[in-house]
């Protein structure tokens, strides 16, 4: 057993975005359904082969099926596809929308890691600039939930982003 103490993070620290006047540690984070996440700009979201599978076997088509008809090839990997929608941006082929406004995900139980793993990313927690900037188009982070600074580093190092 290691008796080092890990490097202390922006997050280990009382109030660490600076949101409310508590001694709590980690980032509060709750997904409101706003689809932000799924939607936008042009990007991607990868998968493993695993994910695949278990996405293909969820729509109840092939594997090889799925990869024809859901992904595309892009610079850092296999990615889902993406749809034009009027008035968001590029929505992710899964992503769903009701007339309410709410959105939700067609694949949601077998839904790649990286959207698992969201906003616990790599590149949302560099810092609290960063994490600030990610949450100006996320309504859900810095609401809800209160997420320890172990869990939030465990769901960091599922994926590299």
């Amino acid at each position: 057993m290691s008796s080092s103490k890990e490097k202390q993070e922006w997050f280990d620290k009382p109030d660490p975005t600076g949101t409310t006047d508590s001694d709590e540690v980690g980032l509060r984070f709750t997904c409101t359904q706003c689809g932000n996440c799924c939607t936008g700009p042009t990007g991607f979201v990868l998968f493993t082969d695993d994910e695949a599978q278990a996405i293909a076997n969820g729509l109840k088509i092939s594997k090889e099926d799925f990869y024809t008809k859901y992904t595309r090839d892009t610079l850092v990997g296999r990615s889902l596809n993406e749809i034009q929608a009027d008035g968001f941006g590029y929505d992710c082929v899964f992503l769903t929308r009701d007339e309410a406004g709410k959105t939700g995900c067609s694949v949601y139980g077998s839904r790649p890691e990286q959207c698992r793993t969201w906003p616990f990313w790599k590149s949302n927690l560099v810092g609290k600039r960063a994490w600030k900037e990610e949450s100006r188009g996320c309504p859900g982070m810095n609401q809800g939930t209160l997420h320890t600074p172990e869990h939030i580093r465990i769901t960091r190092e599922q994926v590299e982003i």
